[in-house]
């Protein structure tokens, strides 16, 4: 694992692909650690590690906890406010979470725009300059489609340029198309710029650094968002004729981090945040990802306090979910019962029973969170001293562009590339690729509404307690039927944006009209 380099281890509409075009501005060579871009670059993956908006509790909030498979967890009293928040839909303007969301992701633009300024004014020329700045460019794009996403309407800085003062150089309310345009201007670089390995462009194994494939995914996204079927096509087309990535065989081998780095970057994994803690915790490259989302039962002087115990399965995806998918007991781990063993990501150990009542005690628990007891040894980071910040968060993952291909072939008529992407990760959940199945059976196309629907039934199943579904709810106009019994409201899909950045805006930017 030593020998691992972790990495992470103007602008109105102009974007990035105009960077090299611009006037010179004000940085020099010297400014520039090391003579390059580089250290700046990995700043961006630090942040990305130590935000909570992006790796840990505010992350779930929006992303998980919204949804109808998973709660909250821990106990009542442990982050009280977010029962009432994020799982029926009680949106507050001023709260901690929402408030780190916001502000976690708007540093990541700061820190994207420092480096895009800096190659405004030195026009570098060299291929690892020019990847740093397509680095820079993939982080500004995924800052802002996370923004938009929470919060539609939020901001966009005048020029290519990062900020003295919170009220300098912004737009203020930018419309969503014009956000939309940017990060398409930043993703054009990103996949333009970005190496298709760092193996081969730089000659050393550099995990978790973002590459061609990694922006074209997320660039796929975000026309899936916006229901631009052809331009989804083409992205998927594109990363799956690169020939860098294939489904796991092991849907349980995703989701493990085990010893030596066993587990990490897989073979379907497009982008991870990668995390790594050494023994004795020593070194503490990590997150606490993994940690906050571990089991944690039976208080806290007991062998299985693993974790903070957040975002947990729900009773409506138990019984939801076919007890024939072998998925299921991949996902979901049940108190009071056999972990299932290595055929399931499981390590040959019993849960806990549940007791309703008790301050931790949960019925079900998030198994793609599920820690390795050899690395909670290796770490030292047992019982008391519970935690998984060794667990990489996978962010963009292969099984994503094939499913995402089967949504827009099938809305553009196409049920055959459809249904073919979609058997290939039922195939995959059943281990058998024949026609003829007991566990997860082949879904033959019959008509467009009838895949549309076998497309959202997988993604549920696939992506279970990894942050899809709200946003999926969403885009597809689903979230008031699904989730309207939990307290949700059209405008839901939307939060607030929080009252501090509106305040310390003065005024420049205004709140969400359905959140006067």
């Amino acid at each position: 694992m030593a020998t691992l380099a972790f990495a992470g281890i103007a602008m109105l509409l102009n974007g990035c692909n105009k960077f090299l075009d611009r006037k010179p501005l004000s940085a020099t060579q010297n400014d520039l650690a090391g003579g390059s871009f580089d250290v700046k670059a990995l700043g961006l993956y630090s942040a990305l590690r130590n935000s909570a908006g992006f790796s840990t509790l505010p992350w779930l909030d929006f992303h998980s906890i919204r949804d109808d498979d998973a709660q909250k967890g821990s106990s009542v009293s442990d982050g009280a406010e977010i029962n009432a928040e994020f799982e029926h839909f009680q949106y507050t303007k001023n709260d901690w979470a929402t408030n780190t969301y916001w502000g976690d992701h708007f540093n990541m633009i700061q820190l994207a725009n420092e480096i895009i300024h800096d190659a405004d004014s030195l026009k570098p020329k060299d291929q690892g300059s020019l990847r740093n700045v397509g680095e820079a460019c993939f982080f500004r794009a995924y800052a802002y489609f996370e923004m938009v996403k929470a919060y539609g309407e939020t901001f966009l800085p005048f020029e290519n340029f990062y900020y003295t003062q919170p009220n300098q150089q912004i737009v203020p309310n930018a419309k969503t198309g014009q956000i939309w345009a940017l990060i398409d201007s930043d993703l054009t670089v990103a996949s333009s710029y970005l190496p298709v390995t760092w193996a081969t462009a730089t000659g050393n194994s550099t995990l978790g650094r973002l590459t061609s494939g990694a922006a074209n995914t997320l660039w796929a996204q975000t026309y899936l968002f916006r229901s631009n079927w052809a331009r989804v096509i083409g992205l998927c087309n594109t990363v799956i004729n690169s020939s860098q990535y294939h489904l796991d065989p092991s849907f349980t081998d995703i989701f493990k981090d085990g010893l030596n780095g066993a587990g990490k970057c897989g073979p379907e994994s497009i982008w991870e945040l990668v995390n790594y803690v050494g023994p004795n915790q020593s070194p503490w490259i990590a997150t606490q990802w993994g940690t906050s989302q571990n089991v944690r039962q039976g208080g806290a002087s007991t062998d299985w306090n693993l974790g903070w115990g957040w975002n947990v399965p729900t009773q409506v995806l138990v019984n939801a979910w076919d007890s024939t998918d072998p998925r299921r007991n991949m996902t979901i781990l049940f108190s009071g019962q056999y972990d299932g063993g290595a055929a399931t990501g499981g390590y040959g150990n019993t849960l806990p029973a549940y007791n309703p009542g008790v301050m931790l005690d949960q019925p079900y628990w998030n198994k793609k969170a599920y820690s390795d007891p050899q690395m909670r040894q290796f770490t030292g980071q047992i019982g008391s001293n519970g935690g998984a910040d060794w667990i990489d968060h996978r962010i963009l993952r292969y099984a994503d562009v094939i499913l995402m291909l089967a949504e827009a072939a099938n809305e553009t008529g196409d049920g055959a590339t459809a249904a073919a992407n979609l058997e290939l990760i039922r195939s995959r959940a059943d281990g058998d690729s024949g026609i003829t199945r007991k566990y997860v059976p082949y879904i033959p196309f019959a008509n467009q509404a009838q895949m549309r629907q076998a497309i959202k039934n997988e993604r549920r199943w696939e992506f279970a307690m990894e942050g899809y579904r709200f946003y999926d709810l969403v885009r597809w106009g689903d979230a008031p039927a699904v989730l309207g019994s939990l307290g949700y409201q059209s405008k839901n899909a939307l939060y607030p944006i929080p009252q501090p950045i509106i305040d310390q805006f003065l005024g420049k930017l205004t709140q969400n009209p359905q959140y006067p």
